[in-house]
C-alpha cells in the first residue's frame, strides 16, 4: 500500500484552532479504527484511548502543513456527497456502504463543518482546505479501500453551490422525507438544528424577523421549510444530483445509490449490506422493528412545509416520468 511508510498514515486533522490571529489544526491518531461508527465522533471519541491522543501536548499543523501532506498521501475516490434533511435514512445508508472494506464511509465530520462554516479563509483558500481535509480523511489505510462517501451535516444543503464549484463532476445525492415523519422523530428526541440558537439561526437562512416571529414548536417546521426550499432550487439547477424519498425503502434508495456512484462490489459484500439495512440504524446489534415515534402528535402549523415538500416529490416524480 502506497501510505504505508508514510509517518501520518492513520493520523487526521480533527480540530480548526484560532489563537492570537493565527489559524492551526489539530490531529488525532486513528491507531486501527476504522469509520464504522454511525457517526463519525463516535469513531474520534473511541480514538481517545490511544498514547498519542491522550497525552497532555497534542498534535498540529498550520494550514499549509496541511494542504501539502494532503498531497503525499493517497486517497480513495470520492464518490459522492450524501445530503439530507435528518431522520430521513441517511445513517442507514451511510451504515450498510460501511459494511463493504472497499467503502471509507465519513459521516457528518466535525472538522468539514468547521472549515465550512468559518470565515477564517477566503473563497479560494478554503475551496483548497476543503478537498485537502476531505482527501486525508479518506486516505487509504486498508489495503482493500476504494470508495470515498461522505455524508454531510444536514444544514450543509445550504453550501450545495459552493461545494458543486468545489467538486463540478462528483454525484450528490439528496434523501429527504415526509415532514410530519421527521418532525414526529424530533419530537422524541431532537436533533441539534431543530433546537433554536444552539446554530445560528442564519444558517438556515431565517432571518432575525422570522426568529422574532415563530416560538419554540414552530421552529422545527421553519428549519424544514428551508430544507425543501434548498432542496427544489438546487435540484432544478445541477444535473449531477439524484433525491430518494426514504419512503421509497431503503433497499430501493441503496440500490440505487450503488448504481449512481458506479463502485463495483462482490455480491457477497451487497448482500452484507443488505442485511445491514435489518438493524437498526444507530445499533447493529438490534433489529429495526418500525419507527417508534409513530404514534407522536404534532402540534405545529406544518401547511407550508408540507406543501414545499409536495412539490418537491410532485417535481421528481414528473421528471423521472419524463426521463422514461
Amino acid at each position: 500500500m502506497e501510505n504505508s511508510d508514510h509517518p501520518l498514515l492513520h493520523w487526521i486533522p480533527n480540530k480548526l484552532i484560532e489563537k492570537d490571529g493565527d489559524v492551526y489544526f489539530e490531529w488525532i491518531y486513528l491507531g486501527d479504527k476504522r469509520y464504522l461508527d454511525p457517526f463519525f465522533e463516535e469513531t474520534l471519541m473511541k480514538c481517545a484511548i490511544y498514547p498519542h491522543n491522550s497525552k497532555k501536548y497534542k498534535v498540529v499543523s498550520t494550514v499549509q502543513n496541511l494542504i501539502d501532506w494532503s498531497e503525499q498521501l493517497d486517497a480513495a475516490a470520492l464518490k459522492a456527497f450524501v445530503f439530507h434533511i435528518s431522520r430521513c435514512g441517511s445513517t442507514m445508508l451511510a451504515q450498510s456502504l460501511a459494511v463493504s472494506p472497499q467503502n471509507i464511509v465519513v459521516a457528518e465530520a466535525p472538522i468539514i463543518d468547521q472549515v465550512l462554516r468559518s470565515d477564517l479563509f477566503d473563497l479560494d483558500k478554503k475551496r483548497i482546505l476543503l478537498k485537502a481535509v476531505i482527501a486525508l480523511l479518506g486516505q487509504k489505510r486498508f489495503v482493500e479501500e476504494k470508495n470515498l462517501v461522505v455524508k454531510l451535516d444536514s444544514w450543509h444543503i445550504f453550501e450545495a453551490s459552493e461545494l458543486r464549484s468545489i467538486f463540478p463532476e462528483l454525484p450528490f445525492v439528496l434523501l429527504y422525507r415526509n415532514p410530519i415523519e421527521v418532525l414526529k422523530s424530533h419530537s422524541k428526541l431532537k436533533g441539534m438544528h431543530m433546537v433554536p440558537n444552539l446554530l445560528p439561526a442564519s444558517i438556515f437562512g431565517i432571518s432575525d424577523q422570522e426568529m422574532e416571529e415563530i416560538n419554540f414548536y414552530q421552529y422545527r417546521a421553519v428549519v424544514l421549510e428551508k430544507y425543501f426550499e434548498a432542496y427544489s432550487d438546487f435540484y432544478e439547477k445541477d444535473s449531477n444530483v439524484s433525491a430518494f424519498n426514504y419512503n421509497e425503502g431503503m433497499r430501493f434508495i441503496l440500490e440505487k445509490f450503488i448504481a449512481a456512484i458506479d463502485a463495483d462490489y462482490y455480491i457477497e459484500e451487497v448482500d452484507q449490506m443488505y442485511e445491514r439495512l435489518k438493524k437498526h440504524s444507530k445499533n447493529s446489534k438490534n433489529d429495526f422493528t418500525g419507527d417508534s415515534f409513530i404514534n407522536e402528535n404534532v402540534t405545529i402549523d406544518i401547511a407550508k412545509v408540507n406543501n414545499l415538500y409536495q412539490k418537491f416529490d410532485e417535481k421528481l416524480i414528473g421528471q423521472l416520468a419524463g426521463r422514461n
